[in-house]
């Protein structure tokens, strides 16, 4: 089974279901966009963060979910989970309320 990293935007919670294992550990390194000040916190097995070979299997796949979260910036970070165990970055994101206006007296309040 390969190795899969979730980052979760700080703040939320997650909206996929997170990469399995008995037990979760969220990683000391947190992603943040270059272009603006938006966090995300990378979660993984604990069994395979404790891993010898944890920081060369990990890096393919951190550069995979940083590249994600910068091209997720034009959409203003509405994708609030991603999860990537190789080629692939899967996105979940969170419905955005859109107000509608029924009446012009709707656009005074």
């Amino acid at each position: 089974m390969g190795l899969t990293i979730a980052a979760i935007r700080t703040g939320f919670d997650a909206v996929g279901t997170l990469p399995e294992g008995a037990f979760h550990t969220t990683l000391d390194e947190q992603l943040i966009c270059p272009k603006c000040d938006a966090s995300y916190n990378l979660i993984v097995d604990y069994q395979a963060s404790v891993g010898r070979h944890f920081g060369e299997e990990s890096r393919k796949l951190i550069m995979l979910l940083k590249k994600a979260i910068f091209m997720g910036h034009s959409d203003g970070h509405r994708v609030v989970h991603f999860e990537t165990s190789g080629v692939v970055v899967r996105s979940f994101g969170v419905e955005v309320e859109k107000k509608r206006i029924v009446k012009g007296s709707d656009l005074i309040q």
